[in-house]
């Protein structure tokens, strides 16, 4: 039977470049070519270690093959809502910055690949600003000589129906034995009753938390193996 992928987006993109810091630009395309690789990698490893070496040289299309049911890459779209900044009130339209822009065509690199299936929810629309990790360490430090100004702020955003769509996934896959072996990239506790109710039906589950030594110690325990993705190639020659 196959292997399915289910990739958290926000997680993915926030360790791109410590996991594949061969890649100076932190491009849509560059993000795509990175997914399909890590898929790659993985696939590579259970349908034998011949197919790692060749992986890089001869482009082994292993999407192709049988042992990929499909990838799931959950995610949100970018905030496109106009905000005024807390302190000098000056108006921001989200949807017109780089990040949303970065955002959305990231998402249309991804639909390109082969045997990927994204899955969107939403962002709740209560965002606000909330102080920077960094300026809530200066204020406690020196409480008395802290001045806090605009920079020292970012949007606190909450994603809708992410993990909902990921454990309806796996509920599916499991119960229907569309396969028997789930990658989960991720490192968040919320993805732990995904990966036991995966465990109780039998499937083999592997956690790739992309080197984050901070992954939930709950996840960690409930899998079957921790593999983290290595040695990205280079791109190939049509990109």
């Amino acid at each position: 039977m196959p292997t399915a992928v289910l990739v958290d987006g926000a997680f993915f993109l926030r360790r791109f470049k410590h996991r594949f810091p061969e890649f100076a630009d932190k491009t849509p395309k560059a993000v795509a070519h990175g997914l399909r690789y890590l898929v790659h990698w993985h696939l590579a490893l259970r349908v034998g270690p011949g197919h790692v070496n060749r992986l890089g040289e001869d482009k082994l299309l292993l999407e192709e093959t049988e042992a990929l049911y499909r990838v799931f890459f959950y995610d949100c779209p970018p905030l496109t809502k106009r905000m005024h900044t807390p302190l000098k009130r000056k108006s921001i339209d989200f949807g017109k910055t780089d990040d949303a822009a970065f955002r959305i065509a990231v998402h249309d690199e991804i639909q390109k690949l082969r045997k990927v299936a994204l899955r969107l929810g939403r962002l709740n629309d209560t965002s606000r600003w909330r102080l920077s990790e960094a300026a809530t360490s200066r204020m406690i430090q020196q409480p008395n000589r802290f001045i806090p100004d605009d920079a020292d702020f970012e949007i606190d955003t909450k994603q809708k129906g992410v993990d909902m769509r990921l454990g309806l996934d796996v509920a599916s896959l499991a119960f229907k034995r569309q396969v028997d072996q789930i990658v989960i990239v991720a490192a968040d506790a919320d993805f732990v009753p995904a990966a036991k109710l995966a465990r109780r039906e039998g499937i083999d589950v592997i956690l790739d938390k992309m080197g984050d030594h901070r992954a939930a110690p709950d996840l960690v325990s409930h899998v079957d193996a921790i593999r983290d993705c290595l040695c990205p190639f280079p791109y190939p020659e049509d990109k």
